[in-house]
């Protein structure tokens, strides 16, 4: 299978796409190869602002967005999803060259996102307030509104999925966008521009301007009519980003951040089956996945036949070119997360951690790692505690139900957790202690365009997803209608 043309390396700014203000270029490069795939276009603070412009005109009373009957808003959902999935092929092999994950990966990708249009496609005419009896000689009711202008800050490790995490609910509710793809991965997140042109969203509605976080990234946050920001990336640039908001005109933010998720592995389980489950949770996407279960307590009684087992299944893990069916894991995103990545494994097997497999680079080309597994590994320890994103499985041993909850939420992350046990009342214990926004039981990773996603503590502000997403772009207003006094 061969690597796709890229079609499209510019700004697209008011259905237009548009070379930068500078004029300035920045390289994508294909992970599997350290080779350049092409310049495109980079935004900078000017670029931004042309964009902001475009989505503000957008947002006007007035304006064609504006007046759209919410059934069409919707209908235009539905196409680009129709679009999507026509160019299913194409897009997967793009996220494919421009991010390293296995095409059959990309390929599910690109249907999580039409799916999430579709969803959000059918909320459009239902977004609607209630009348409210409050006292006094009145009518009173609400309204849901749109919040404005949208700055989407989308991370690398889903660059097509994770912009309609954001994107399709902020249509839904009638707000317009400006989308800042990682500079690591903007080639799909161009291509889908073509696309919402050709679904006929009207200019100004989603505009799409690659660039570095610190220009065009903070250019967003800053931006003082720009009225909301959703980020997903690392906890610090969150931080980042909140603190710029605050500072600007207090847009509201919605963050989904770091995590450090424990996957909880009690002795009365399906050992096999415990151990595959483990295996995705930690591995999937070469371990980019902020979910990820990195934490994996194990009960002490199957402790050792869990590690022997998980080994095993680590070794079996087909590493190499994305474009092959076999391949199982591809390579990380760039050279930063890749020497990121070897220096953790290297701590971990400086403070004590045993290296079960894996460990060191694979290859001599590209910035491939082996699926690594650590044993013996204690809550001290850097591996346990920081998020490393990539293929590295810590394996901790406890002993009581009571000790595993204290140390699974000794943690500054609160993103995900996971529980495996055949006793329910255990599962509904452990669960409900846990301090993460999605708990997992019996089962690993199913993130659902119907449930909400999001953290606690850390890992985030808000939540994306299902019916509780759209609250994140929509703002409720109360109007209150005297009424003549009552006469008999």
């Amino acid at each position: 299978m061969s690597a796709p043309d890229v079609k499209y390396k510019q700004i697209f700014i008011n259905n237009e796409f548009v070379n930068s203000v500078s004029g300035k270029t920045f390289p994508t490069i294909n992970p599997c190869n350290e080779e350049k795939i092409c310049d495109v276009q980079e935004g900078d603070k000017a670029d931004i602002d042309l964009a902001v412009k475009a989505a503000r005109e957008a947002f006007k009373l007035g304006a064609p967005w504006r007046t759209m009957d919410a059934s069409a808003r919707g209908r235009l959902l539905y196409k680009l999803a129709d679009l999507i999935d026509r160019d299913t092929e194409y897009l997967a092999k793009l996220e494919t060259l421009d991010n390293g994950k296995p095409y059959t990966t990309a390929v599910g990708d690109m249907s999580r996102a039409a799916t999430m249009c579709r969803y959000y496609a059918g909320y459009a005419d239902k977004i609607h307030g209630k009348t409210i009896p409050i006292d006094g000689s009145f009518f009173c009711y609400t309204r849901h509104e749109p919040v404005g202008v949208c700055g989407l800050i989308i991370p690398w490790n889903f660059p097509f999925t994770l912009i309609f995490f954001k994107l399709a609910p902020a249509l839904c509710c009638g707000c317009t966008c400006i989308v800042k793809p990682a500079e690591q991965t903007p080639l799909t997140a161009l291509y889908a521009a073509s696309l919402i042109k050709e679904a006929g969203f009207p200019p100004g509605v989603v505009n799409i301007v690659p660039g570095y976080g610190p220009t065009a990234g903070a250019a967003i946050t800053e931006h003082m009519d720009v009225d909301k920001v959703a980020f997903t990336g690392s906890t610090e640039v969150g931080q980042i980003i909140q603190a710029a908001a605050a500072k600007s005109n207090l847009k509201r933010v919605t963050l989904e951040l770091g995590g450090k998720s424990p996957n909880i592995i009690f002795s009365d389980v399906d050992l096999d089956n415990a151990v595959e489950y483990g295996h995705q949770a930690l591995f999937r996407n070469m371990g980019q996945v902020c979910c990820a279960g990195t934490r994996t307590f194990v009960q002490e009684d199957i402790y050792d036949e869990f590690v022997r087992k998980s080994t095993e299944r680590a070794k079996k893990r087909v590493i190499g070119d994305p474009f092959d069916e076999k391949t199982d894991s591809g390579p990380q995103v760039d050279n930063e997360q890749f020497k990121r990545i070897l220096e953790m494994i290297e701590s971990g097997k400086k403070e004590g951690a045993k290296l079960q497999c894996g460990g060191s680079r694979y290859g001599d080309k590209g910035y491939f790692i082996e699926s690594t597994v650590f044993s013996d590994v204690t809550d001290d320890m850097r591996i346990a505690k920081e998020e490393i994103f990539g293929p590295v499985q810590q394996i901790l041993k406890f002993k009581t139900i009571e000790e595993v909850i204290e140390r699974a939420n000794n943690t500054k992350y609160g993103l995900a957790a996971g529980v495996f046990t055949k006793d329910i009342d255990k599962a509904l214990t452990v669960s409900n202690a846990l301090q993460a926004g999605t708990v997992w039981i019996n089962t690993w990773g199913p993130t659902t365009h119907q449930s909400a996603f999001g953290g606690y503590k850390m890992s985030g502000i808000g939540r994306e997803l299902g019916e509780y997403g759209l609250e994140e772009y929509s703002e409720i207003k109360t109007v209150t209608v005297k009424l003549p006094q009552k006469t008999c």
